[in-house]
């Protein structure tokens, strides 16, 4: 029987290229995500594309109860053999000092990047610890390790994302259950889009002047660590393009 990955977020970005690497390699997939059209399209891209047995699950990551009532939704066969969660829902909403910040914004981002990571890891990890065999990823972000201006509560929920990895590999260390934080530098995809709520000349200037990544240079990275032998762990990566060091130094020619 294949194995199965459980992804959250995806309909597009890391989330729906993470689908792709894996769907192509044979794996069962349970997809996540809030868009019900667009889930409901990558699902059947999926199964046309390359035969996948592909499971979706419509749900926000924020709503506890609809969490918890998706993945007790799925069949026996499938939550029981769940081998992988990517906790990759997640998003940065607005770009404004702390003074000028909106409280929706902030529990947008807190609600989704920390308590939906939080809500459907403990609904999935007992299924895990039944089998004693596992791997989490958790998609952080480069702004896990430095905090940059207007960054504040951005950078303070990946923060969460990363102590909570670290807390996880912990915890989980006796399950034989690995946990792997994944933290993207500057990529292209939806991200500044949504963070500038559909301004689009805004989102493309964040990419001019140098090579972005690419979600798929991200799914490849998630599936060579999912591939190492049993005995081995990557506890964490950093992935920027070439031009970029850290959240602060970025080479735009």
């Amino acid at each position: 029987m294949s194995p199965i990955i459980f992804i959250t977020g995806a309909t597009s970005g890391f989330g729906k290229a993470i689908a792709t690497i894996f769907a192509k390699n044979n794996y069962r997939i349970i997809i996540t995500g809030r868009r019900a059209d667009r889930l409901q399209s990558v699902a059947a891209e999926l199964k046309k594309e390359y035969n996948a047995e592909v499971l979706p699950l419509n749900f926000d990551v924020r709503d506890k109860e609809a969490v918890v009532k998706a993945i007790a939704s799925l069949p026996e066969t499938w939550r029981n053999n769940i081998l992988i969660l990517v906790n990759n829902a997640g998003l940065a909403a607005g770009l404004d000092l702390i003074q000028d910040g909106s409280t929706d914004d902030w529990d947008q981002m807190i609600d989704t990047n920390v308590k939906g990571l939080l809500y459907v890891t403990k609904a999935v990890v007992p299924f895990m610890i039944a089998r004693q065999q596992g791997h989490i990823f958790n998609i952080g972000s480069v702004a896990a390790k430095q905090v940059y201006e207007k960054g504040n509560v951005y950078c303070a929920s990946k923060f969460a994302v990363d102590a909570l990895s670290q807390g996880m590999r912990i915890d989980l260390l006796k399950h034989q259950i690995k946990v792997t934080a994944i933290h993207p530098g500057a990529v292209e995809t939806e991200f500044s889009n949504v963070r500038f709520k559909g301004d689009e000349e805004r989102a493309k200037a964040v990419y001019k002047g140098y090579q972005p990544l690419v979600a798929e240079d991200i799914a490849n990275v998630v599936y060579y660590c999912a591939t190492l032998p049993p005995h081995v762990c990557i506890n964490e990566l950093v992935i920027t393009p070439t031009a970029q060091a850290n959240p602060f130094y970025l080479d735009r020619g």
